[in-house]
């Protein structure tokens, strides 16, 4: 290919909706055009480096024994109604872009499949002689991003490799699982990058067990925690750790345990409280207020206590949530702290003037849930047709971390305003706390597997997923086939994603320096670029297309720099584009004399030109089959 023919427009300087190395590098070296929020044209540099990406993929996923199949984007709105997803995919912050056709059916379009490929299954797989079956396809994928960012990040349109497999027995399950874990490990290191597999949460997917694989980049959406032996890995959703011991209050439980009341004015935070009278964060407990929504149009307040030392993870409190009160109301849509603008936007039947918001208590009275006297409805109690019925439970779910749990005594709310109590326990405040792990895990906590080990964090972004579904699809959608002594049961499956077009980003966040891109050999558009200083010399052009004819000859993906302009210009279109390998035609033309260089450290080489190829091919062959050899 010829740089002349290759629509390559470059930008000197950094577009102002990028805000990542890697995002700003892709427009600037003519990769990637935004569209429209989230949604990028993919130019020929980019598509030839996402073919190979595929091309590693497909690889690796048929030598597993996978099929590569394809599934339609569009999806009916029943299927997803069938497993229960519909509702959370669409309503509220759901991601899935849905619409009506003429007929009135509702569609979506499909932001995963596992809907559509259990359908496919208990149509087609009836029998255990039939198993195991792994189908995979790399297909673009649509997800409704509330806030688009960071390019092929966090796009709304993306494309990706998703696998889907089903078994008759768990082990079997395990098995592919395990295959798959290797697999990837393997897609990842031969595309050049650094890759840690951690354990994950298994979000809207659902399953027994998840594992993701990141990327290391500063420049990572996600926290990702690990021990120095190596044995630990996590998502931060998912991180468990030992907290730190809590400092005892003194002369403690007091007043029967209730706690003796203590004047607190304006003192709404753990920092103003500790400061003004000397507590440790870790005798206190602090309450939030909240307020679940539910699919079938339930609210649900819940009053959370934690110790005053830790943070909430939201992910652990959803799947606490969800695991008590989804098979009553549907999928958990949304946990939003509550407050008098919430109950307004929601238009909830709810008076909160009288909770005195900063200094609650674990033992807040459900009556303080009261009606609100001015919310009327149009008629008789009846709400207007167009507003549907608000379901509020008058009564809080309680739910509290462990480190609170575990207190003796502790400082906590006085539900009054300007006032706490101190020493109160939860025998006194006549609450039995069910002990739950609802903690964010935190750089320099102790890890479970061995106290003398902390967790170090780290920046991440998720290039890949693997899930143990086991049966919840199979049974929601009855996929059930015939095992080996003639009974019906519902099928095992697993299902297993890796974003291709994030995982090209992602690689270049993880390879740049200061003047452009990096690319691994393996999944660099092209492997080398040749380079005409000067293309008013004839010699220096005829010894350049000799070298592109002899490379091209060989194999190897070779551009050729043909333009008329000056020599800096298009070392620095290198630089920034990132070829891995520069093969410079100068003024040692005459004597059959190159300069090469590698893109990654810019280690030069002056050679003859009739040891190029072997060169390149002892370089590049030395570099592929170190990370095939690794991997």
């Amino acid at each position: 290919m010829r740089v002349s023919r290759l629509l390559l427009v470059t930008l000197r300087d950094d577009p102002a909706e990028a805000e990542i190395p890697s995002h700003k590098l892709l427009l600037r070296g003519g990769y990637i055009r935004r569209i429209s929020s989230g949604i990028y044209a993919y130019l020929p540099l980019l598509w030839r480096v996402l073919q190979k990406i595929s091309t590693i993929v497909r690889q690796e996923m048929d030598a597993t024994g996978a099929l590569e199949t394809l599934l339609p984007q569009l999806q009916p709105a029943d299927l997803w109604e069938r497993s229960g997803r519909w509702a959370g995919y669409t309503a509220g912050e759901g991601i899935m872009f849905h619409l009506t056709d003429r007929q009135g059916r509702e569609l979506g379009l499909g932001p995963t499949h596992e809907e559509v490929i259990t359908a496919l299954a208990a149509d087609l797989l009836r029998s255990y002689r039939q198993l195991p079956v792994n189908l995979y396809q790399i297909q673009t994928k649509f997800r409704d991003e509330i806030r688009p960012r960071f390019g092929l990040m966090r796009g709304r349109e993306f494309i990706m490799k998703d696998a889907y497999s089903f078994h008759a027995d768990e082990d079997c399950l395990r098995q592919t699982y395990a295959a798959m874990d290797g697999a990837y490990r393997r897609i990842f290191q031969r595309c050049g990058l650094r890759a840690v597999a951690v354990e994950a949460d298994s979000g809207a997917i659902g399953g027994s067990a998840s594992q993701e694989f990141m990327v290391t980049a500063e420049a990572g959406e996600d926290l990702i925690l690990t021990s120095a032996d190596g044995r630990y890995a996590a998502n931060q959703e998912r991180a468990v750790s030992r907290p730190s011991v809590a400092l005892p209050l003194a002369a403690a439980p007091r007043a029967g345990g209730v706690g003796d009341r203590l004047s607190t004015p304006g003192q709404t935070t753990i920092e103003q409280l500790c400061s003004a009278h000397g507590f440790d964060p870790s005798q206190l407990v602090k309450v939030l207020l909240l307020l679940a929504r539910f699919a079938d149009g339930q609210f649900q307040p819940l009053l959370i206590s934690l110790r005053g030392d830790q943070q909430l993870n939201d992910v652990k409190l959803a799947n606490a949530v969800s695991a008590r009160l989804s098979g009553a109301h549907g999928a958990l849509l949304s946990i939003d702290p509550l407050t008098a603008d919430l109950v307004r936007s929601e238009r909830l039947p709810l008076d909160l003037s009288e909770i005195p918001f900063g200094y609650l208590g674990p033992d807040l009275a459900d009556q303080t849930l009261a009606p609100d006297p001015s919310h009327r409805s149009d008629t008789a109690g009846v709400a207007p047709p167009t507003t549907p019925a608000v379901q509020l439970t008058r009564s809080f779910l309680r739910l509290s971390d462990a480190t609170a749990a575990e207190l003796e005594a502790f400082v906590c709310g006085a539900n009054a305003a300007d006032h706490h109590r101190v020493g109160a326990s939860w025998a006194g405040l006549g609450l039995q706390p069910e002990s739950l792990d609802l903690r964010a895990a935190q750089s320099g906590d102790r890890c479970l597997h061995d106290p003398d080990q902390c967790l170090q964090a780290a920046r991440g972004i998720e290039v890949g997923h693997i899930f143990q579904l086991g049966r919840k699809y199979s049974e929601a959608m009855e996929a059930r086939f015939t095992n080996e002594s003639g009974v019906d049961e519902p099928l095992w499956m697993g299902c297993y994603g890796i974003g291709v077009s994030r995982l090209a980003q992602a690689a270049v966040e993880q390879h740049h320096d200061a003047d452009g891109i990096c690319w691994p050999v393996a999944i660099a558009p092209f492997a080398v670029i040749v380079v005409i200083a000067n293309t008013q010399e004839a010699i220096q052009v005829e010894l350049a297309e000799s070298l592109y004819a002899e490379l091209t000859a060989a194999g190897l993906d070779v551009l050729l720099d043909d333009r008329t302009e000056r020599a800096g210009v298009k070392f620095k279109d290198a630089d920034l584009i990132g070829i891995p390998w520069r093969v410079v035609v100068g003024r040692g033309a005459a004597a059959a004399q190159v300069e090469l260089v590698r893109r990654a450290g810019r280690e030069k080489l002056e050679l003859a030109a009739s040891d190029v190829r072997a060169t390149l091919e002892a370089e590049i062959g030395r570099e592929i089959a170190g990370a095939t050899l690794v991997a």
